[in-house]
């Protein structure tokens, strides 16, 4: 047992982790091509664009401060893989796992490299496990058909927790849409003061585990003034549009609907939306999507883009009915610090002591039988008063059985 641990430590030791730099964009660009990727991926064009903005806002307290935390893996002094993780909530209790590249050894003139792609992600994703120490759950989505993905992070701990399509919308499919008018009469616009019927919406949205491990609160849908200001200025760096809505019920005084929607008008990519509907209240699909179909009558003819999970049948039943085309299908998964901390401690039954677990149930002091004759009646026995005493040992205290409530002698039984 000690050559393995001796191998995983050397082999420890051949891996450096460090934060990104900008000098590491251009190897991080071929970390995609060596996995056989024909296009830059969105995730890494937005990486470049936004690195200098986002290296700035991590100096100084402000809500995007944590968002960018990436770490390159060097192997004699060549990138070998990269990981990019952020905050999935406002407290910052849950992580997630933006995205991780890991090339093989073969793509660079390494010929002493014994490290495999597998070994380097499980450091890169344990670097950030032992660095985010504020992080009491992690959260990943992976492509259902990456074998070796979904087996790397099963290996460091994470679990399923919901599968995930994504759907596409046609454009021939969204005029349609838009010529039936929605029947939403309480349809209204999104401010901060309904970030409590949001946060109640999405609570009442999902299972309990998802709600456990997402952990959001009120003020997850609360933007602020800095929020909003990025906001403004990324409308203006990039041409899109954002749309947002919510269905009131006046009745139960609750939201049961919500859309965000994103219009974009850049050539190469679609039109993005999220949707969140009370599980009581799925009438309001095709309500919705006629809503936001109209909405984008004026922006450039694309599909749109949404998603769906396991635990909503009547979403996918719907949209399979209305003709969308599955376009990907993942796993959510989730690692939790608690969870693992509980497994690493092993329980034996042997080890536990009863008599000190249920001291509170023990008697506090040794019971005293008392004498039982055999003359006793126990209808007599129940006539006796209640005042009086019972006690072995003081023959006074014992009442007469041979005299009746009024001291009047009774007659002996016969034998």
């Amino acid at each position: 047992m000690a050559e393995p641990q001796m191998k995983a430590s050397a082999n420890h030791n051949l891996v450096t982790i460090r934060p990104l730099q900008y000098r590491d964009l251009d190897a991080i660009k071929q970390l995609w091509a060596n996995e056989g990727e024909t296009s830059t991926p969105e995730q890494f064009q937005q990486l470049r664009r936004w690195y200098g903005p986002l290296k700035l806002l991590s100096w100084f307290p402000n809500p995007y401060q944590h968002q960018f935390r990436a770490y390159v893996a060097l192997e004699q002094q060549q990138v070998r893989g990269l990981i990019q993780v952020s905050p999935f909530n406002r407290t910052r209790s849950t992580w997630r796992v933006e995205q991780l590249v890991v090339a093989p050894s073969s793509a660079f003139d390494l010929p002493e490299s014994t490290l495999t792609p597998n070994e380097v992600g499980n450091q890169l994703l344990r670097h950030c496990f032992q660095s985010v120490v504020e992080a009491h759950n992690w959260v990943v989505e992976v492509d259902i058909n990456d074998k070796l993905a979904l087996g790397l992070y099963r290996q460091t701990g994470f679990q399923p927790l919901a599968e995930l399509t994504y759907w596409a919308i046609a454009p021939e499919i969204l005029e349609t849409l838009a010529v039936r008018e929605a029947d939403l009469p309480n349809l209204l616009p999104v401010t901060n003061a309904d970030a409590q019927l949001l946060y109640q919406l999405d609570t009442v949205a999902m299972p309990p585990l998802l709600r456990q491990v997402f952990d959001r609160q009120i003020h997850d849908f609360k933007s602020t003034i800095f929020q909003s200001v990025l906001n403004t200025v990324n409308r203006w760096l990039q041409p899109e549009r954002p749309f947002s809505g919510y269905v009131f019920e006046l009745q139960r005084q609750a939201a049961i609907g919500y859309f965000k929607m994103w219009a974009v008008r850049q050539d190469n990519c679609p039109h993005k939306a999220e949707l969140t509907v009370h599980p009581a209240y799925t009438w309001l699909y095709p309500e919705l999507l006629s809503q936001m179909a109209k909405l984008l009558e004026n922006a450039p003819s694309k599909p749109l883009h949404l998603a769906s999970a396991d635990y909503q049948p009547e979403r996918e039943e719907y949209l399979t009915q209305l003709g969308a085309e599955r376009i990907e299908h993942t796993l959510l998964m989730s690692r939790s610090v608690w969870h693992k901390v509980r497994e690493a401690k092993t329980i034996s039954l042997e080890a536990l002591h009863f008599s000190e677990m249920l001291k509170s149930l023990q008697p506090s002091r040794q019971p005293i039988p008392s004498p039982i004759t055999e003359k006793s009646s126990p209808l007599r026995s129940s006539q006796i008063s209640p005042n009086l005493e019972i006690s072995g040992s003081s023959a006074q205290s014992s009442p007469n059985l041979n005299e009746d409530s009024s001291g009047n002698q009774l007659p002996e039984a016969q034998n």
